[in-house]
């Protein structure tokens, strides 16, 4: 009998070393005992010896990795074993996981589908409360999150937390184990208790209005609303204390919105927007806010068709506090009078919300945003665009599709064509006006203004 003590209960390497020469030496999977250090050990752990040497990597299929990196973190006795089985079956089987009906692979892919349910459930359910540390005005700000994952993904999902809010210093308990991020460095420590984690803050008010702004009860599915967001969440998330109340009014909320729908959506978004237009103005997410004027939000009617997405505000824009001013939004604005699209009915924002430039000597020179920019300000275009809910949004340039679609999007090629955004509704791709203004030949700008100003025809054809 053979012995194998991980040192914690996500390892994933660990267990591959050790799983990689047990089967070189041909151990059979009936032969080997897994245990994690300092859990409940079996009977034979007086017995535990260390795994042979690791040889030579050999060739598994990338599908197994994938469903052993999942898997590895779920919360499943026998996973390290099942794995094992699996993995000692390939040498001989190898299109094994082909084959769905076979019963270890169908065990295996619903262990791993229910850990990447939880790793959703934790990005989509994790709310950050503000915590000072110390007093006075100087006092630095934590943000403390609690959250009792069902499998072990809390550093899994580490790295999601650390690019997503790069520019925040925060705190993760969970029963288990804690992560804290000083802007710099993640560091690990032990389980926590909920009382360690704040109740609320004054932040929350803000977002409760919010959230019951943008409640659709026309949508209301409780049945579907409980699958994807359990109760077990509700303890966490501010938002959901208001959850009860709507639902029990959905009904007359709905007879409601049916007769006086554009009065009442366009009340309630617009004190919402402008509550998040102000929170916006505040946004520490990422670095850009240190040197830049001010932060240049979206402007237009919140119940606009059409919502316009540009890369980032320019040197004017920063200095006046909106968008689209300067002299790529001169241009913008001709093209739309030429494509008959009335800029005061849509709506216009940028992916970035700070001005990200290069001094030179007095002048200021735009530079692009970077990756981990586009991502912190993700989350004020998804706030947006659940405000506005347009029935078309363009996407002006790479940086704003990257936004907008969570990928790196080449404009070539997915240009001219009406696209879904991840979270729903159509997209059109096209150039920023800032590309027309680089152009050097007269000819080609005015063929590219053309190819431009039918783009936006195109997508305003698609408005209902």
């Amino acid at each position: 009998m053979r012995i194998v003590t991980l040192p914690q209960p996500d390892d994933f390497d660990a267990w591959r070393d050790a799983a990689r020469g047990l089967v070189a030496d041909a151990t059979p999977p009936e032969d080997v005992v897994w245990q994690v250090a300092g859990a409940d050990t079996d009977l034979f752990a007086a017995q535990a010896e260390p795994p042979p040497p690791a040889p030579p990597g050999f060739s598994v299929p990338r599908a197994f990795l994938d469903l052993a990196r999942n898997a590895i973190l779920s919360r499943e006795p026998e996973r390290f074993a099942l794995l094992y089985t699996l993995l000692a079956r390939l040498r001989f089987e190898p299109r094994l996981l082909d084959d769905r009906a076979d019963p270890l692979v169908r065990r295996l892919d619903r262990i791993a589908k229910d850990v990447r349910r939880d790793i959703h459930k934790m990005r989509a359910f994790l709310r950050f409360r503000e915590a000072p540390e110390g007093d006075g005005e100087g006092a630095a700000t934590r943000y403390v999150a609690w959250f009792e994952p069902d499998h072990h993904i809390v550093r899994a999902n580490a790295a999601f937390f650390v690019n997503r809010f790069a520019s925040m210093r925060w705190s993760i308990l969970t029963p288990e184990v804690s992560l804290h991020w000083n802007g710099e460095k993640l560091e690990e420590g032990p389980g926590a208790a909920k009382t360690d984690a704040p109740d609320g803050d004054p932040v929350e008010e803000v977002w409760k209005t919010y959230y019951a702004s943008i409640f659709n009860p026309a949508r209301v599915k409780i049945g579907a609303m409980l699958k994807e967001m359990p109760r077990k969440y509700w303890k966490n998330m501010p938002e959901t204390a208001l959850v009860p109340e709507l639902i029990a009014g959905a009904q007359a909320r709905e007879s409601g919105m049916i007769e006086t729908a554009r009065a009442a959506v366009g009340g309630n978004s617009r004190i919402a927007w402008e509550a998040l237009r102000d929170e916006a103005k505040g946004c520490t997410r990422c670095p850009l806010y240190k040197p830049a004027t001010q932060t240049v939000f979206g402007e237009g009617p919140v119940d606009a068709a059409m919502m316009f997405v540009g890369e980032q505000p320019g040197d004017q824009e920063d200095l006046a506090g909106r968008p689209f001013v300067g002299p790529a939004g001169q241009l913008f604005d001709r093209a739309l009078g030429v494509a008959e699209v009335d800029r005061t009915r849509t709506y216009v924002t940028n992916a970035v919300k700070h001005f990200k430039f290069e001094q030179r000597g007095k002048r200021r020179i735009h530079a692009k945003p970077g990756a981990g920019e586009i991502e912190a300000c993700r989350w004020w275009i998804e706030q947006e665009q659940m405000l506005v809910r347009p029935q078309v949004t363009v996407a002006l340039g790479a940086t704003a599709a990257r936004s907008l679609f969570g990928r790196v999007v080449t404009i070539g090629r997915e240009r001219g064509r009406a696209m879904t955004l991840p979270e729903g509704g159509a997209a059109w791709i096209t150039v920023h006006p800032s590309y027309l203004l680089r152009l050097p030949d007269k000819t080609q700008v005015e063929g590219e203004f053309a190819r431009f100003v039918d783009d936006l025809r195109k997508a305003r054809a698609t408005i209902g």
